[in-house]
């Protein structure tokens, strides 16, 4: 156990989760410090193509495999299910309506892709390796738990709406077509196509992802007052309870596939994760009804956070400790 919090508080202390602290403790103390929302929309367009396409040459190292078959198949499968306890859990001890319940059930199906790229930076910093084709296991879990939560909805009565829009949200989010985008790209043109980018794509990643999560940091900061008015109890606990639960299932499955210590790591940051990006969008077309400012302060106020500044860490730590990494 000292060995475990030693690896954490070493993660915790690196350039990437200092940059969001510092951005959360200036919106708390009402700082003038903003970064604009073209430049953040900018950085933020950066990261996802640095990372699918860096996913896609690691594959095309790699080679298409049953071994990458089935992360990705294991990846989906998580990211169906979770909707299910997350769901069980909010109608346990929640007020939260079907449709609210549902709603947030969704989100934390999905995954942040901000936070698995944070992971991805953290694991770097440390030498920890990590199975490039992680980022297609990310892709694939953006859209399955939108499918189960809008089954939970229907099956407690709530009005959906099945029409082409929610399908055009779901799979043609910009997020997700920039990454599978990218990361096609990055397959396809391999080691070669790394050589004519790599001073674009690796060396200012760093600088990049620090100042993108000072802006997040700031962004959830300020996020925090309207926060404190829909997350209490019940709710308040969620946020920090089913990103331990959806990393657990993670581990597990991780374990199983015999994934390495990074791999296992991105996992469970996959399953601990929950969407504030892909979901909403597609909860505002297909469960109108539910509100969105429950969903997003959870996600974005409460279990961004917890996951940046003591999840990542306590999930390379357990990672470590359980493959020996």
């Amino acid at each position: 156990m000292p060995d475990m919090l030693a690896l954490a508080a070493q993660n915790l202390l690196s350039p990437v989760i200092l940059c969001f602290v510092l951005g959360l403790l200036a919106a708390v103390a009402r700082s003038d410090l903003t970064i604009p929302e073209a430049v953040a929309k900018g950085m933020s367009i950066y990261l996802l193509f640095a990372i699918g396409f860096k996913g896609g040459v690691a594959v095309a190292a790699h080679g298409v495999d049953l071994t990458l078959g089935k992360a990705m198949l294991a990846g989906i499968v998580l990211s169906f299910l979770l909707p299910f306890l997350a769901f069980a859990l909010l109608r346990a001890i929640t007020a939260m309506s079907v449709t609210d319940a549902a709603a947030v059930a969704a989100h934390y199906g999905s995954i942040s892709i901000v936070t698995f790229v944070t992971a991805t930076s953290v694991l770097q910093a440390q030498g920890i390796a990590a199975e490039g084709y992680m980022v297609a296991v990310a892709a694939a879990m953006e859209a399955p738990a939108i499918i189960s939560a809008l089954w939970l909805a229907s099956r407690g009565g709530a009005r959906s709406e099945g029409d082409g829009d929610l399908w055009r949200e779901i799979f043609l989010n910009g997020s997700i077509v920039l990454l599978v985008g990218s990361f096609l790209i990055g397959a396809i043109t391999g080691d070669k196509g790394m050589a004519r980018i790599e001073a674009f794509i690796v060396t200012p990643f760093q600088g990049v992802l620090c100042l993108f999560l000072l802006d997040m940091g700031l962004v959830a900061g300020r996020g925090l007052a309207q926060a404190g008015k829909l997350l209490r109890g019940g709710t308040l606990a969620f946020g920090m309870v089913m990103p331990l639960l959806g990393a657990t299932a993670a581990l597990m499955a991780g374990l199983g596939l015999g994934l390495s210590t990074g791999g296992v790591a991105l996992f469970m940051v996959l399953g601990a994760s929950a969407s504030y990006i892909a979901v909403p969008a597609a909860m505002r077309v297909a469960l109108p009804e539910a509100n969105p400012s429950l969903s997003l302060s959870l996600a974005l106020g409460i279990t961004f956070p917890f996951n940046l500044t003591l999840g990542i860490p306590l999930y390379i730590a357990i990672a470590q400790s359980l493959t020996g990494g």
